[in-house]
């Protein structure tokens, strides 16, 4: 997220952040968001009233027209308020080492037990399915010989940091846009990887 406001803030992308929602006050990325300026509300995990309801809700409240799932580990419920409105990062080459369960670390130790040659992220509209959605866009990395799990997040997080705001660039200049669940060029064809 802090990535991604640095590059509206350097001009690079013509878009703003309305809200940061979070589940916990005492996440980290809580208080350098703040301390970023941006607005952050919490919506806590309750099993008394949905969760998906009132982020629903704080996200129309601001006039969120897309969102973004920058390091969000929970399901987003998408269908069919936020349909072809919502995009995600994942630190793989979907479709490999993706779906429930598969984040952080756990993907890198992924991509080091299968032997993978290279890793990277890909950027991608959100379905109801975990890493499902038409691919945006991927940054690809080598996994080097020696690489840990933490090595290879360092290189992929590079990635990720050029891949998000190129995706949200092109979705706000026009150049690409969500549409019945596909990715979408300016001229209305799919892209090429969706």
């Amino acid at each position: 997220m802090l990535n991604l406001h640095a590059a509206i803030q350097r001009g690079e992308v013509p878009a703003s952040i309305e809200v940061v929602v979070a589940h916990r006050e005492d996440v980290v990325g809580v208080d350098r968001c703040r301390d970023a300026g941006l607005h952050v509300e919490v919506v806590p995990v309750s099993p008394a009233t949905s969760t998906s309801d009132r982020i629903d809700q704080t996200l129309e409240r601001v006039g969120v027209e897309l969102v973004c799932l920058c390091g969000y580990l929970r399901h987003f419920r998408v269908a069919p308020r936020w349909s072809d409105r919502v995009v995600n990062i994942h630190p793989s080459l979907l479709p490999k080492h993706g779906g429930p369960g598969m984040y952080g670390d756990r993907v890198h130790a992924s991509v080091l037990a299968e032997g993978d040659a290279e890793s990277g992220c890909t950027v991608h509209a959100v379905d109801e399915i975990y890493d499902h959605g038409a691919m945006i866009l991927q940054r690809r990395c080598a996994v080097e010989p020696n690489d840990t799990p933490a090595s290879l997040a360092a290189r992929v997080f590079a990635a990720e940091c050029e891949a998000m705001p190129e995706a949200i660039r092109a979705i706000a200049e026009g150049r690409i846009r969500l549409a019945d669940g596909r990715v979408l060029t300016k001229t209305g064809s799919a892209t090429p990887d969706s």
